[in-house]
């Protein structure tokens, strides 16, 4: 990332990294082991047979309490006949800022949303085989209500509830309104735009307040959350269950480049997207989101561009996980998304036949991980950035091709010319582009491993072709296109070396067949 802003020091006025959508979510684990319901009923005095009665009485007791609150704070109760989503052009949290906007809230509950979802919950059925009454956990649909706040520390923010069995919860906040609170509370100017904050007079401050964030003792500020809208807890602890577990159900952690003008960006966001179309490949990917390519990789991983009103954002998939660039007003943004957490590793004391030991090991949803998913989140950030650093204005980088294209003499001797559209220099360069060579540097092995499709099947061919190689790094040396790693035989791409092969491969994917086609 330091590269991508050094690189553009004229019109990058700083950065902002922090958490953007956060969905905790609560679950009473002691309902979920085999007689664990069953086990809290017998407790309770419930039969079986039974259940059905107790728990719609249960239900309903839940939905008087989340009336009352609603009442209390004479804010609406909204019955949802049909669910609001923002594919159906508007989501709840929208209608919920019409509702605040409309009616001048500016703190305390907006209003409650009650809808029919589908959802995991329990019921009893009858076992043929065994001819007993079984609890059993099926996908079903029940109403949830959304409860949604303008908080005091969070902003707009919802808390979502189940109303049957296992009673699971859901609290949403935006570490972008959470940071917006805090700005206001120290006097901060900022401006703003939608939900994501385009300019921030103290970034420095800024930057502290969301490292804050990312180590919060979460367990306590969820637990009041769920005390609040589910009055059934007391009776769960009495009858000796847990409270909620709380996990980290999905995280967006977004790094915000700030551009001094939105004309800035956009003359350089084209190249941005075409670069990371053309030349990040699956195995970039997976860099960057902490992976390494391997036989035994079985998930899913893919790219895709889309076009939307505010603008154009490109998005790689891998294991459910993802990251995305766009560029809103004046920011290009870089946002990892994190779905399955065990596709990184956390640092964790562990028992081994040598005792207890500081290990990596994959890492789970629970909150008490949360600062990892800031670190993941950051590094994967700035991975991608940095594989950007050397995108530029097209026109720009076109120019700088003339160098490449022209014969020079190095202490007497001749070092012949690159072809930027010829098939052979555009495998070359597309080669020593690749993200594992900007971490580790290349070898002539490496080069020939990645230059020809299939193993040398002779002594005398893997001469010939280490020797074909060795010439050609002769030639990129020449050019000042590689540098070579002192005490060792590794080369790495020089400064110059990044900018114009990026050009030359953005030039041979997309300018020249774009041209070729416009005179045709």
């Amino acid at each position: 990332m330091d590269t991508f802003l050094k690189n553009n020091p004229a019109v990058i006025t700083g950065t902002l990294s922090t958490f953007d959508r956060i969905i905790f979510k609560g679950h009473l684990l002691d309902f979920f082991p085999a007689n664990g319901l069953a086990n809290f009923l017998s407790r309770q005095g419930i039969l079986l047979k039974d259940f059905g009665g107790y728990v719609q009485a249960t239900s309903e007791e839940l939905k008087t309490h989340i009336q009352h609150l609603a009442e209390e704070a004479k804010r609406p109760y909204i019955y949802l006949e049909k669910n609001l989503t923002a594919k159906g052009g508007q989501s709840k949290e929208d209608r919920a800022r019409e509702i605040a906007q409309q009616d001048g809230v500016t703190t305390g509950l907006i209003c409650v949303f009650a809808v029919v979802e589908p959802c995991w919950a329990f019921g009893v059925q009858g076992n043929p085989k065994t001819h007993k009454l079984e609890v059993r956990r099926a996908y079903r649909k029940c109403l949830h209500f959304y409860l949604y706040y303008l908080d005091a520390e969070f902003g707009l923010m919802h808390i979502r509830l189940q109303s049957w069995f296992p009673f699971e919860i859901q609290v949403y906040i935006n570490g972008r309104e959470w940071l917006a609170r805090q700005l206001d509370q120290r006097g901060i100017a900022y401006t703003r735009y939608d939900n994501k904050l385009t300019e921030i007079a103290d970034l420095k401050v800024a930057q502290d307040l969301c490292a804050q964030l990312a180590r919060r003792k979460w367990p306590r500020v969820l637990k009041a959350f769920a005390k609040r809208v589910n009055p059934l807890l007391p009776r769960f602890r009495r009858a000796g269950l847990r409270d909620y577990y709380w996990v980290t159900h999905q995280a967006e952690y977004a790094t915000d480049v700030f551009f001094n003008s939105r004309t800035n960006l956009a003359a350089l966001y084209p190249a941005l997207v075409s670069a990371a179309m053309l030349l990040f490949g699956a195995e970039d990917v997976m860099r960057f989101l902490g992976r390494k390519l391997h036989g035994n990789f079985k998930g899913e991983l893919r790219s895709d561009l889309k076009y939307r009103p505010e603008g154009c954002r490109i998005k790689h998939y891998l294991a459910r996980n993802s990251i995305k660039m766009y560029d809103p007003a004046n920011i290009l943004r870089i946002e990892t998304t994190i779905n399955n957490p065990r596709e990184f590793r956390v640092l964790r004391v562990s028992d081994t036949p040598q005792g207890r030991q500081r290990r990596w090991l994959p890492m789970g949803k629970g909150v008490a991980n949360f600062w990892r998913y800031a670190q993941v989140g950051q590094q994967a950030n700035a991975r991608y950035l940095e594989s950007l650093a050397h995108a530029q204005p097209v026109g720009k980088a076109i120019k700088q091709l003339d160098d490449l294209c022209q014969p020079k003499t190095k202490q007497g001797k001749r070092i012949a010319r690159f072809n930027p559209v010829a098939a052979e220099d555009g495998q070359l360069f597309a080669i020593l582009l690749r993200g594992e060579f900007s971490v580790n540097g290349f070898r002539n092995k490496d080069v020939v491993a990645h230059l020809y499709d299939r193993p040398a099947r002779a002594k005398a061919e893997r001469r010939r072709r280490s020797a074909h190689v060795t010439r050609l790094m002769a030639k990129l040396r020449g050019h000042g296109l590689i540098t070579k790693v002192k005490q060792s035989r590794l080369y790495r791409l020089s400064e110059k070396g990044l900018q114009l092969l990026a050009a030359a491969v953005h030039y041979r994917k997309a300018e020249f067949p774009n041209a070729i086609a416009a005179t045709a």
